[in-house]
């Protein structure tokens, strides 16, 4: 049976072979790897397999908390290689895992346009354009990550070829002022919470700096908006110092999160429920599932940060009742004295000491001091551009 009969075939019976999403048949139907779990430790050397239709080496990663919501895929190509034009009816973020590439990017009535791209570079392909990558470099590998929301799409119209072969387009997605398309993102200080970064390419997400005080989630941390033009796609970045982490929070499933740099871990749990402890690096990968508790902590001797790939606005989840809190944000005061042992003890192990002031665990309206520059956007960490 054909990958799309095999789909039309569950449909008719009234759902997937699994009993599940449509998505998950036609992620299954393609017999590359699929990683599944609760994290991804490193996307750069996670197993990839064979996709003979694509002429690419790829991976699916499905860690609980995407399920039906977002996509997100690895593609490799080897030294030199080139893989085939694709249309693709939905928008779509890459995120650059490691190496070096080329993006062509056309629709019918506008020209072809290419630029380069390396490690942690990020950008969108808008809906309904043809793509291309070539790999760059002759002596390594290109692997990327994509992100989108297809098991949602896919659950409104099932049949593939409405996405990859759907003459449908947008010329005025590729039709803005030259200096524009696919222009060095840059800084729109009037949206989001002060700091949003408005483009469809981003140079180095590890190397990007101009944030603002992230005072709501505790940590000494900082924050920027991605914004996508003429895309609900986005998400943020958080920053925030060696020897300090983050509050407990929980929100709606699909946040594809991934590791620019630095080193720690992220607690994830139901309420009442077990903890998972899921370690980070550059190349980290983990979604939250839907309103479980995540806590983020740092335990490197250099600012951490972490990429929160965004699901569809619908999917962002409200504040539900927590036993003897009125938010879904966990003060320090109030979270379980293990978060905090744990934490020193990792310290501990690496030689290093927490930076977490006393007060902060016992004030739950406490503020992390910022300083008066900090209050219109922060330098932090290694960057050069911003």
């Amino acid at each position: 049976m054909t990958q799309n009969g095999a789909i039309q075939d569950a449909v008719a019976r009234g759902g997937t072979r699994r009993g599940k999403y449509i998505y998950d048949d036609w992620m299954d139907s393609h017999g590359v790897p699929i990683h599944r779990g609760y994290f991804i430790e490193d996307l750069r050397t996670v197993e990839v397999g064979p996709w003979h239709e694509r002429e690419c080496n790829a991976a699916f990663i499905q860690v609980s908390g995407m399920e039906g919501v977002a996509e997100a895929r690895i593609t490799e190509l080897p030294p030199g290689a080139s893989a085939p034009p694709l249309k693709f009816a939905l928008d779509e973020v890459v995120y650059t895992l490691a190496g070096h590439g080329i993006a062509t990017v056309w629709t019918d009535g506008v020209d072809k346009h290419s630029f380069e791209f390396g490690p942690r570079s990020l950008f969108l392909i808008p809906r309904g354009a043809h793509r291309q990558f070539a790999n760059a470099r002759g002596d390594q590998p290109l692997r990327m990550l994509h992100n989108n929301y297809l098991p949602v799409a896919m659950s409104l119209e099932p049949d593939p070829d409405f996405y990859f072969n759907n003459p449908y387009g947008h010329p005025e997605l590729l039709q803005p002022r030259e200096d524009e398309l696919y222009a060095v993102a840059k800084r729109a200080p009037n949206l989001g919470r002060g700091a949003t970064w408005y483009g469809n390419y981003f140079t180095d997400m590890a190397a990007w700096n101009d944030l603002v005080p992230h005072r709501q989630r505790g940590g000494g941390g900082h924050v920027v908006d991605v914004s996508f033009p003429n895309s609900q796609m986005g998400g943020h970045m958080s920053v925030f110092p060696p020897g300090t982490y983050k509050k407990g929070h929980r929100h709606g499933p699909g946040r594809v999160i991934v590791i620019p740099a630095g080193e720690g871990y992220s607690i994830l749990w139901p309420e009442g429920g077990e903890k998972i402890i899921a370690p980070w690096h550059e190349g980290s990968m983990f979604t939250p599932p839907d309103r479980w508790f995540h806590q983020h902590f740092n335990v490197s001797v250099e600012p951490a940060r972490y990429l929160a790939l965004a699901p569809l606005p619908q999917f962002g989840g409200h504040s539900e009742k927590v036993e003897d809190r009125r938010r879904d944000q966990i003060e320090y005061p109030y979270e379980e004295p293990w978060i905090r042992e744990k934490f020193e003890e990792e310290l501990d192990k690496r030689g290093l000491e927490s930076l977490m002031p006393d007060e902060a665990y016992r004030n739950p309206d406490f503020k992390w001091g910022y300083g008066a520059h900090e209050e219109q956007g922060a330098v932090l960490g290694r960057g050069r551009d911003g």
